[in-house]
């Protein structure tokens, strides 16, 4: 080959290799199949223009690092992000419809807005060292939470005003050929705020509620029973249907609640008698 084609043929294959790289970094669809890495995540998003709802749904998106990132109205529906790094992420709008959040930080994370309908959120981390700051936990406000099955240590996370209808606290689990577990002691939940939240059938059983506010919310044929309620306000609360058999409803306001006629299983309930008085 002479000097000339060979020089020739140097820049023809740089010329391919840059095309490569410049496509491998393009923030549009990759595939399913691709190596998506927190590289590609924040490229597209620092790509993406105003108003854009950048899509990384159904993908394999596990174990990243995506801390302080802004989401905010992106589509993520059906992707898996077990042990993904969320803190300080601005989740805000997103589509996190049917995604794994098991074993993610959740640190700071805001939520607020969020579609989660079908979501699961299992054993996440919420809290940056042992001192358990509240200011640390997530915020939910506003977000849709239908049928998510969580089974978590949520203290102090802000749900006011979202959609709860069919959440899923429980801790007990349905396994085919197993019958119904025990997968995790109790929920945990203290401080919460799910004012003017709507929980209809939500399953809260045994869920550990102390210090949490429900004011205003509607609970029409939630689960509540075996719960911890000590201190928890329901003032203003629409409680028809509710069962709170076995709860410890200890210093427990329900002043202003609707359809406290109606809710089952005081009978077994622990320290109502505290709360008549």
């Amino acid at each position: 080959m002479t000097t000339s084609a060979t020089r020739i043929a140097i820049v023809l294959l740089s010329l391919f290799t840059f095309t490569q790289q410049a496509q491998s970094e393009d923030s549009g669809p990759v595939s399913p199949d691709s190596d998506f890495t927190a590289h590609h995540i924040t490229n597209a998003l620092y790509k993406a223009v105003p108003g854009e709802r950048v899509n990384f749904s159904g993908r394999d998106l596990t174990y990243l690092d995506l801390s302080d990132l802004n989401f905010k109205g992106a589509i993520l529906a059906r992707s898996d992000f077990y042990g993904t790094d969320f803190t300080g992420a601005n989740l805000s709008g997103a589509d996190l419809s049917h995604t794994r959040l098991d074993r993610s930080v959740l640190i700071r994370a805001d939520l607020s807005g969020a579609n989660l309908t079908g979501a699961t959120i299992y054993r996440p981390t919420i809290y940056s060292d042992m001192a358990s700051l509240l200011s640390d936990a997530p915020r939910f406000s506003g977000a849709n939470l239908t049928n998510v099955r969580v089974q978590a240590e949520l203290s102090g996370a802000d749900f006011r005003g979202a959609n709860l209808t069919y959440a899923n606290f429980s801790p007990l689990e349905e396994r085919p050929g197993q019958g119904t577990l025990m997968t995790l002691s109790r929920n945990v939940l203290k401080s919460c705020d799910f004012s003017g939240a709507r929980m209809h059938n939500a399953n809260m059983t045994r869920a550990v509620l102390l210090f949490s506010r429900f004011t205003g919310a509607d609970l029409t044929g939630a689960n509540l029973s075996g719960a911890d309620l000590s201190r928890t306000d329901f003032s203003g609360a629409d409680i028809t249907g509710a069962d709170f058999s076995e709860a410890d409803l200890d210093g427990a306001n329900f002043v202003g609640a609707k359809g406290l006629d109606t809710v089952k299983g005081l009978a077994t309930a622990h320290n109502l008698e505290r709360i008549l008085k």
